[in-house]
């Protein structure tokens, strides 16, 4: 048996249409509907691109006091 799966939308009136199914007309399926968990990409996929960086002493050394072995 061969899966396919796809990601759609319920329409406000509770209907649901699937078009372009790769089966042939006449082909007895199975329907399996579960709720989706799939997240949409943030629409902005660089949130930080263009804003001004600056660092200050960029070759200061960062926690020191963390490492037992530079004690």
């Amino acid at each position: 048996m061969k899966a396919y799966s796809l990601h759609a939308l319920v329409s406000e009136t509770g209907n649901l249409v699937l078009e372009n199914l790769p089966f042939k007309a006449g082909a007895p399926v199975e329907v399996i509907i579960t709720e989706s968990h799939h997240h949409d990409p943030p629409t902005d996929r660089f949130p930080l691109w263009g804003t001004v960086i600056e660092y200050k002493d960029p070759f200061e050394p960062i926690a020191v006091e963390d490492w037992e072995a530079l004690k």
